[in-house]
C-alpha cells in the first residue's frame, strides 16, 4: 500500500507495477473500495499491469482504508489530484496518463480533472441529478419498449395486472423528459467531453445509468465515440463482460 496526503487527511493507494510508459489511474465508483465490486478492479489491475502498464488505485477520503469523511464524487477533486501526484511519484517512468472510472467514477475524471490525462477511458458515466423513486426515463423507456415486445405483458394487463397508476406515472415522466433541457449536472460533463480531445466511452446496453447517459448524450447533441457491450451489468461483472471490459482498456492504453 502508498499512503499520501489529501486536505489534511490520509490516503491509501495500491500500485500495479509494470515496466510502460503508459501509466492507468483508476478512479472507484460510488463508495467501492480501490478493490471494486467482487475485487472487479483489482484483477482488471493486475491483467491490465500484466499486459506491460503500471495502473494506480487508490480509496478517497472516508472510503475504505483512507481517513476523513466521504463527501462523494462531487467532492473528490483534492483526492483525485493527490492521487495523480502520489501514482507519478511511484511510478516516475510513467510518461502518459489515463484515466479509468465506471460510474461515478467515471464522472469525477470529467469534474475534476480532465486536463490532467492524455486519455480518458469512461464507464457508463453517472448523469442522474435529481433523486426519485423511478428508473432515469431512459431506463424506463427501455424497459417499456422490451415489454411491449412481449405477448405476457399485453396478458398481464388485460387481466388488470398492471398498477396503472405507475404506469400512468412513468409514461408522464417520459413525455416531460423527451424535451427536457440538460441539468446542470449534463451540463457540466458533456461540456468537459467536448473539451477533451481523447475520451472513450463504453456502455452498458441494459444498464440503466448507462442508458440515462445515452439519453442525456441525444439531448446535449454530443456524438463522441462510444462501445456498447450487451449487457445488463453495471459493473461487468459477468466473466464474458470482464473480458471485454479488459480488451477495450487495453485497446485504450495503447498510443494511437
Amino acid at each position: 500500500m502508498i499512503a499520501f496526503p489529501s486536505a489534511g487527511e490520509t490516503l491509501l493507494g495500491s500500485l500495479d507495477e509494470a515496466p510502460g510508459a503508459s501509466g492507468l489511474l483508476i478512479v472507484s465508483g460510488g463508495n467501492e473500495v480501490r478493490a471494486g465490486a467482487h475485487r472487479g478492479m483489482a484483477e482488471l489491475a493486475a491483467a491490465i499491469a500484466e499486459a506491460g502498464f503500471p495502473v494506480f488505485r487508490f480509496d478517497r477520503r472516508g472510503v475504505g482504508d483512507s481517513s476523513g469523511e466521504n463527501g462523494g464524487y462531487e467532492s473528490a477533486r483534492d483526492d483525485l489530484i493527490a492521487a495523480i501526484t502520489a501514482f507519478r511519484a511511484a511510478a516516475p517512468k510513467v510518461e502518459r496518463l489515463i484515466g479509468f472510472g465506471n460510474c461515478d467514477g467515471a464522472s469525477a475524471l470529467l469534474l475534476h480533472a480532465p486536463e490532467r490525462f492524455d486519455r480518458l477511458l469512461l464507464g457508463n458515466p453517472w448523469t442522474i441529478e435529481a433523486a426519485s423513486d423511478l428508473p432515469p426515463p431512459a431506463a424506463i423507456r427501455a424497459r417499456y419498449a422490451e415489454r411491449l415486445r412481449d405477448p405476457a405483458s399485453w396478458a398481464r394487463l388485460l387481466k388488470g395486472k398492471v398498477d396503472l397508476g405507475k404506469l400512468a406515472s412513468g409514461l408522464g415522466r417520459l413525455a416531460k423528459a423527451r424535451s427536457q433541457q440538460l441539468s446542470k449536472l449534463e451540463a457540466k460533463l458533456f461540456a468537459a467531453l467536448g473539451a477533451h480531445l481523447d475520451a472513450r466511452l463504453l456502455l452498458a446496453d441494459g444498464d440503466a445509468t448507462a442508458q440515462a447517459f445515452a439519453d442525456a448524450a441525444r439531448r446535449a447533441g454530443w456524438r463522441g465515440g462510444v462501445t456498447r457491450i450487451a449487457t445488463a451489468s453495471h459493473s461487468f461483472a459477468r466473466p464474458e463482460d470482464k473480458a471485454a471490459l479488459r480488451d477495450w482498456m487495453l485497446g485504450g492504453l495503447a498510443p494511437s
